[in-house]
């Protein structure tokens, strides 16, 4: 059977398994990424005749020729390993290729090796800083929303305008994978920027589009986008090091997560309210079958939630 009927293969089987498109759509593009490095390789080499020495070859390709993460690298293995278990079960192939040992024993010595420190942390008054700065008011609001919310990057991507309730002060999101509730609140602070943004949006907005951030072409922006916006932001004003290879000399997206759950609890908010309005997946019997009200979520919200002073 073609590389590319196998690919299609599994493209269908995650859609049966009801996997997030998101996820699908990584899967795909790794598997992809992986069948033109065997095809590159002397010779070549059969997709179904992979072992441990080509996959140690294609995990030193992906540290050192595409400089990824150790948390990319990790999910390049995760996907490689979705696509031989479809393989596996359609019988198709009789023994899986040792992904998961290889995985195992090489991307968490890595790990262990080059990220011990800790994601950076600002305080209130340099997020207020970082975000007063910000004079393009779509970036402003993508900054706004992210720390003010704790939303991932596609979790923001995915919003549409529609997904706004003003009377209520929520937003309801996309379902995700990562994601067990789809609410979360904002204060007047986000919502006065919000409003500012939806007037300069409707001046770029093309084709019907309704993202409710989009990029210059007027179409919705990318996961890239908002990480450019960001880091770039950061940097401009000293809280980003792309020079440095230590963690906490970087401000990303993700850090926006991380401040939005620490000023909460430093604010005294309950954990399980924190971990609803992060959309954290229960795992304990206690958690699932505990209820949190939601005026009573959104009410301790708006208490917590830190002001920036906003202009």
């Amino acid at each position: 059977m073609e590389r590319i009927e196998l690919i299609k293969n599994f493209e269908r089987d995650c859609k049966l398994r009801d996997l997030a498109d998101g996820t699908i759509k990584e899967y795909l593009s790794e598997v992809r990424i992986f069948s033109r490095f065997l095809e590159y390789k002397e010779n070549g080499v059969n997709i179904m005749n992979v072992d441990k020495e080509i996959l140690q070859d294609f995990l030193k390709y992906l540290k050192q020729e595409r400089k990824l993460s150790v948390k990319r690298m990790e999910n390049y293995f995760s996907g490689l390993n979705a696509f031989y278990e479809f393989l596996k079960f359609e019988e198709i192939i009789d023994v899986k290729p040792p992904i998961v040992e290889v995985r195992k024993r090489y991307i968490r010595r890595y790990k262990k090796n080059s990220e011990t420190s800790q994601r950076k942390l600002i305080s209130i008054k340099e997020m207020a800083m970082l975000i007063n700065s910000i004079l393009d008011i779509r970036d402003k609001a993508i900054a706004v929303l992210l720390a003010k919310t704790g939303i991932r990057r596609k979790e923001l991507v995915g919003i549409d305008v529609d997904d706004i309730d003003w009377d209520d002060g929520s937003i309801k999101l996309k379902k995700t994978a990562k994601r067990s509730n789809k609410i979360v609140f904002f204060d007047n602070e986000t919502g006065m920027i919000l409003k500012r943004w939806l007037k300069r949006r409707d001046k770029l907005v093309k084709d019907g589009c309704r993202a409710l951030f989009v990029g210059n072409g007027g179409s919705r922006l990318k996961r890239s986008g908002i990480y450019n916006s960001i880091v770039a932001h950061a940097e401009r004003i000293g809280l980003h090091d792309p020079n440095s290879h230590n963690l906490e000399d970087h401000f990303t997206p993700h850090c926006c997560r991380h401040w939005f759950t620490t000023h909460l609890r430093r604010a005294g908010m309950p954990r399980e309210f924190i971990q609803e309005l992060r959309g954290d997946i229960r795992k304990d019997a206690i958690d699932i079958y505990d209820h949190i009200d939601k005026e009573e979520l959104k009410k301790s919200y708006l208490g917590c939630i830190p002001l920036l002073g906003l202009i």
